[in-house]
């Protein structure tokens, strides 16, 4: 969250990333003293050193003579293979590993103390850099207010064609053959005879079948296949979602507020007598006056739901208990019944309230910010491509972009279980257990 009590998001494919800075490694002085690391690296190079030297034979003097040309033009090639081999032995030496990687953590987004040295007139400079900066973020804030311009130019050209899906879905339109011809990868290499066979089959089943109307489940389906969204799902949120339509994304209205709102349409039913749900995202795409240089694309500053009128006794977002409470002094006992909340998918709509000092607490907090991307999530990938979704091939591109990434951090995990079991003074009783997850 930034200073301002926004919280930043992702705004679009080609923002943050074409203008976000980068860090930069801290410098060490020349004149401050070796690293740990550093040293333990020297006094291991030299222990190893003498190792070798212990291990060679000492030559006879008459043997010199014959090889002193020699080795004069090979002492070079000697040194550097005994290098590259020093090298190799100290990259294996778990200790000197160990103490690098705690140098490089502690390097890692440190200060380098540079700028506390430089003379009254080189900071001066600096200042001057930092203003051309602020600059910057001003220019930048008015990139991302064309760009949402731009969002909301091309949804009026792309909203035909999701008008046209959610006919689809909804059996309010029947596509042509035409439309319908869709040449599948697995088709490619099958012959005329054996595309005739499958047609046919499809067809007995399809016989065999009644008719259905549209396409089912659509919706609750892409809910299902991301993982984003089916973790908010719960069972009796199913049977509601086999009703919702269609998702809509609005932008706001030229020269209004950067803002946009998610439309969820129902067709009606036993569970409430909204036919529409809305979500609205208020943004805000300027830099904070206290804290320009924080500035790194629109920042969602709010979010408000809307009422849903439950039919009596279907919300599903609050729950009946009962509780038995004794008496202190006639020790008699009695039965409460009270309604308290209930996990649910519908609790989207209700969010908590962001209070004009901006301030939250943790819990309100990770509850926005896990909310803010949720809405971001659906108006930048499930609405523009929720087919994908539905057949589960862009669920397969996600997971394309993370298998490496996962199999690496699988193969560390058990290099760290190896070394546990390895090491003499480990005590399973000393492991931290993993954190309990917490559902919002």
């Amino acid at each position: 969250m930034s200073a301002s009590g926004g919280i930043s998001l992702p705004f679009t494919a080609i923002g943050a990333e074409c203008l976000s800075s980068t860090g930069t490694s801290s410098l060490r002085s020349p004149a401050s003293p070796a690293p740990v690391a550093q040293r333990s690296i020297t006094r291991d190079s030299a222990e190893m050193a003498d190792i070798d030297n212990k291990d060679q034979p000492e030559m006879d003097p008459a043997d010199m003579e014959d090889v002193e040309d020699v080795e004069e033009e090979e002492t070079g090639e000697d040194e550097n293979s005994k290098a590259r081999q020093l090298t190799v032995q100290m990259m294996q030496n778990p200790q000197i590993l160990a103490a690098l990687q705690e140098r490089l953590d502690g390097l890692s987004g440190s200060p380098s103390g540079y700028m506390e040295s430089l003379p009254k007139v080189v900071k001066r400079r600096v200042n001057a850099l930092k203003n051309l900066q602020v600059k910057c973020a001003h220019i930048e804030a008015k990139f991302y207010e064309e760009v949402h311009e731009l969002e909301r130019k091309y949804a009026a050209l792309y909203q035909p064609l999701f008008d046209k899906r959610s006919d689809i879905v909804k059996a309010a339109y029947e596509p042509t053959d035409e439309e319908c011809e869709w040449k599948a990868d697995e088709e490619e290499e099958l012959t005329d005879e054996m595309k005739e066979k499958a047609k046919l089959e499809e067809e007995k089943k399809d016989e065999e079948k009644e008719d259905p109307k549209g396409i089912p489940e659509f919706w609750s389906t892409v809910f299902k296949n991301v993982d984003l969204l089916s973790d908010m799902l719960q069972e009796h949120d199913e049977p509601i979602l086999k009703h919702l339509q269609d998702i809509k994304v609005k932008f706001s209205d030229l020269e209004q507020p950067m803002s946009f709102t998610l439309e969820f349409l129902f067709e009606p039913n036993d569970f409430f007598t909204n036919t529409l749900l809305t979500k609205t995202y208020k943004m805000r795409s300027e830099p904070d006056e206290n804290d320009p240089f924080s500035f790194d694309g629109p920042e969602i500053m709010c979010c408000t739901g809307c009422t849903i009128d439950w039919t009596k006794g279907k919300n599903v977002t609050l729950k009946t208990i009962k509780k038995k409470q004794k008496h202190k002094g006639r020790g008699t006992v009695r039965t409460v019944t009270k309604t308290v909340p209930n996990d649910s998918f519908f609790n989207f709509f209700t969010p908590p309230e962001v209070p004009e000092s901006g301030e939250l607490d943790e819990d309100s907090e990770a509850v926005l910010a896990a909310d803010f991307e949720i809405g971001h999530f659906i108006r930048e990938r499930i609405v523009p491509r929720a087919v994908l979704y539905f057949t589960g091939e862009a669920i397969e591109d996600d997971d394309d972009d993370y298998d490496e990434e996962g199999e690496e951090a699988d193969d560390e995990e058990g290099e760290e279980e190896a070394d546990e079991e390895n090491d003499p003074d480990y005590d399973p009783k000393d492991a931290v257990p993993p954190a309990e997850c917490k559902q919002q």
